[in-house]
C-alpha cells in the first residue's frame, strides 16, 4: 500500500475525479497542500489576489463547461469567511465547486489560535457538506464523499477545512484504484411523465419555463427537441437562457419584473397552461404578486431537488426528477403522441406569440451624449457573435443586458441569479476564460461591481486571460437609486467626485482606464455612442495581441431608469423611455420590428 500525507491523497483524489484547474491564495496553514499540489503537477493553479475572487473564479469556471467541478484554495481564519460569499453564490444557482481551506493545528482549535475559526459552522447554511477533516485516516473519504454530493441531486458546493497537522500526518493510500461514487439523480417514471403531457395536450396556450437545471443537467438539446415535437413556445429563466437559441421560432422571450421582454410577459399573461422544467420560481421571474403570475393557470413542476416542489406555490403536479432524465421521456412520450396524430395543432398560439414578438419591443437606438445605456447593448448586439459568452452578476447593466442581448447557446449566459453579488463579474471572467480558452468571452459590470474585485484584472494580466469588458458607468448605484425612488429619497448612492488627477472625467470620478492599465491590462474609454462599434472591435484585437483583459468603458447620461416593475407585478413593468415604434428604433432585435 503507498504511504503519503493526507493533503498529497487529496490532490490525488482531485485528479482522479477530473480536477485540472484550481483558483486560490496560499498561507501557512495550507501550504503543506500546496506542497503537495506542486510535488504531484497535473493540476494548474491561478493565483489569485482576494480568496473571494478566487471562489467567484472557480464559480465561472464550473459555469462555462459541463462536469467541470471549480476548485479554490485558501488559508485559515479569513481566507475561509471570505469564500462564503462563493459558496452562497454557488449553493444559490446550484453549481458545484469545492473551497479547500487550511487550519490551525486541530490541538489548538479550542483555544482561540491565530486565524483559527470554525469555518465548517459558517460556511453549513451555504454549502452540502461543510467539514473539518479531525482524522487525516478520513481525508480520503471525506474527498470522495464530497464529489459525489457535489454531482448529485441537486448540485451545490462543499468546503473542506484540513487542519496543518491534518496534511501532513501521514496514511495509507493507494490512488491507482480510487473509485469516484455513483452518482444520484432521481429520474421520472414514464407514468408521471404521461400525466403531465396529458394536462399539456388538454390545454389551448401551453408554455414550458426552461431553468437552470436543463443547463446543468446539459439537456438544452432535448429541450428544443421536444419544444419543436409539440410546437410549445419556450420562456427561459434568467439562468435557463440559452437553453433554446433567442432566433428560434418557438423562444418567446423572457418573462420577469425586471429582466422580462415585453413580449415575454404579454405571452405568459395569455397562457393558459405552464410547464416548468429545472426552474425554481424566482422572484424576479414571477414577481411578488404571485396571484397575477399564478392567475388560472394550471402548473406542473419538474425539479430535480423535491423539497423545491411547493416551496413558492403548489403545482398542479409536481414530478422529482434530474431535467435530463424528464425529458427524455417528454421526448419519448411525445413522438409517440405525434405519430397517432394526438398532439393539438398549436400554429395559432405560435402566431400570436410571434406577433407580441414582432411588435412589442423597446428601444435601443438613441445617439445622445452622454450616451443612452440601451445604446451600449445595441452595439453589443452588433459586435459579439453567436458564440459569444456574456458575464455579469446584478445592477441595471445586467437587468438592461438581459432585456437587449441575445444568447444563442446554453452556458453562454453566466449569470449569478440569485445571490447577485457585486464584485462576482470579473473574477467569474476570468474563471469562464480559464475554462474555456477558444471562445470570446465578454464581462458586464456597472461602475460599482467593477470597482468591488477591481484588483482580479491583475490576476488576468499575470495569468495571460484575455476577454473583453464591458464597463457601463453613470458613478451612480443606479439600481439602487431606482429602488429609492418609491420612498422619495436619493441617498448614498452618488458616486461622482470630481477626481484631481483626471479632470477631463468631470464628475465621473474613479479613472478606470488608468487603474486598469495599471493593473496591467488594457482600456478604452468611450464617450461617442457612434464610436462604441469600433471601440469594441479594437477590444477584441487587443484581447488577441496581448492576452490580458481589455476594458470598454462606456460613460453613460448619469440617470437612466430601465424597464421594470415598480410593484413587482409582472403586468404592470413601467417603461421609462420611448418604445420602438419604427424598425431603425431597434435595429438589432432578435426579430424585425413590425409596424
Amino acid at each position: 500500500m503507498a504511504r503519503m500525507t493526507a493533503a498529497r491523497a487529496a490532490v490525488e483524489i482531485l485528479k482522479r475525479e477530473g480536477v485540472t484547474n484550481a483558483f486560490g491564495v496560499p498561507g501557512a496553514a495550507i501550504n503543506p497542500f500546496y506542497r503537495d499540489l506542486k510535488a504531484s503537477g497535473g493540476i494548474d493553479h491561478t493565483l489569485a489576489r482576494h480568496v473571494e475572487g478566487a471562489s467567484h473564479m472557480a464559480e465561472g469556471y464550473t459555469r462555462a463547461n459541463p462536469g467541470n467541478i471549480g476548485v479554490c484554495i485558501g488559508t485559515s481564519g479569513p481566507a475561509g469567511t471570505d469564500m462564503i460569499t462563493g459558496l452562497y453564490s454557488a449553493t444559490g444557482d446550484s453549481i458545484p465547486i469545492l473551497c479547500i481551506t487550511g487550519q490551525a493545528p486541530s490541538h489548538l482549535l479550542h483555544k482561540e489560535d491565530f486565524q483559527a475559526v470554525d469555518i465548517a459552522s459558517i460556511a453549513k447554511p451555504v454549502a452540502k457538506m461543510a467539514v473539518t477533516v479531525l482524522e487525516a485516516a478520513q481525508v480520503p473519504g471525506i474527498f470522495q464523499q464530497a464529489f459525489h454530493l457535489m454531482r448529485s441531486g441537486r448540485p451545490g458546493p462543499v468546503l473542506i477545512d484540513l487542519p496543518i497537522d491534518v496534511q501532513q500526518t501521514e496514511i495509507e493510500f493507494d490512488p491507482e484504484t480510487y473509485e469516484p461514487l455513483p452518482i444520484y439523480k432521481p429520474a421520472a417514471s414514464r407514468a408521471q411523465i404521461e400525466k403531465a403531457i396529458k394536462l399539456l395536450v388538454a390545454s389551448e396556450r401551453p408554455l414550458i419555463i426552461a431553468g437552470g437545471g436543463i443547463i446543468n443537467a446539459d439537456a438544452s438539446d432535448l429541450l428544443v427537441e421536444f419544444a419543436e415535437v409539440t410546437n410549445t413556445p419556450v420562456i427561459p429563466t434568467l439562468m435557463g437562457w440559452g437553453t433554446i437559441p433567442d432566433d428560434h421560432e418557438l423562444n418567446a422571450g423572457m418573462v420577469g419584473q425586471q429582466t422580462g421582454h415585453r413580449y415575454g410577459n404579454a405571452t405568459f399573461l395569455e397562457s393558459d397552461f405552464v410547464l416548468g422544467i429545472g426552474n425554481r420560481w424566482a422572484n424576479r421571474h414571477t414577481g411578488y404578486k404571485l396571484d397575477v403570475y399564478q392567475g388560472e393557470r394550471k402548473f406542473v413542476h419538474v425539479d430535480i431537488e423535491p423539497t423545491q416542489i411547493g416551496k413558492i406555490f403548489a403545482p398542479d403536479y409536481g414530478i422529482a426528477s434530474d431535467a435530463k432524465a424528464a425529458l427524455e421521456l417528454f421526448v419519448e412520450v411525445a413522438k409517440e403522441l405525434k405519430a397517432a396524430g394526438e398532439l393539438p395543432d398549436r400554429s395559432a398560439w405560435v402566431a400570436s406569440h410571434l406577433e407580441r414578438k414582432e411588435t412589442l419591443q423597446r428601444r435601443t437606438h438613441f445617439d445622445d451624449i452622454p450616451m443612452k445605456p440601451q445604446r451600449v447593448y445595441e452595439e453589443m448586439n452588433k459586435a459579439f457573435g453567436k458564440d459569444t459568452r456574456y458575464v455579469t452578476t446584478i445592477g441595471l447593466s445586467q437587468i438592461a443586458g438581459a432585456q437587449m442581448l441575445h444568447v444563442y447557446k446554453p452556458r453562454h449566459w453566466i449569470n449569478c441569479g440569485q445571490a447577485g453579488p457585486l464584485g462576482w463579474t470579473i473574477p467569474a471572467a476570468l474563471g469562464v476564460a480559464k475554462a474555456d480558452p477558444d471562445t470570446q468571452v465578454v464581462a458586464l459590470s456597472g461602475d460599482y461591481d467593477f470597482q468591488f474585485m477591481i484588483e482580479e484584472l491583475a490576476v488576468g494580466a499575470q495569468h495571460r486571460i484575455p476577454y473583453v469588458h464591458v464597463l457601463v458607468n453613470n458613478a451612480y448605484l443606479g439600481l439602487i437609486r431606482q429602488a429609492q425612488i418609491g420612498l422619495d429619497m436619493n441617498f448614498q448612492v452618488n458616486l461622482e467626485f470630481e477626481n484631481q488627477n483626471s479632470p477631463e472625467l468631470g464628475v465621473y470620478g474613479v479613472d478606470h482606464v488608468k487603474v486598469a492599465e495599471g493593473l496591467g491590462c488594457k482600456a478604452i474609454r468611450v464617450t461617442d455612442p457612434n464610436e462604441l462599434g469600433t471601440a469594441l472591435e479594437q477590444a477584441k484585437k487587443l484581447a488577441q495581441e496581448f492576452q490580458v483583459p481589455v476594458v470598454v468603458e462606456a460613460i453613460l447620461e448619469r440617470i437612466t431608469n430601465i424597464s421594470m416593475s415598480p410593484t413587482a407585478d409582472i403586468s404592470a413593468v413601467k417603461e421609462f423611455e420611448e418604445l420602438a415604434t419604427e424598425p431603425g428604433h431597434a435595429p438589432t432585435a432578435i426579430r424585425p420590428l413590425k409596424v
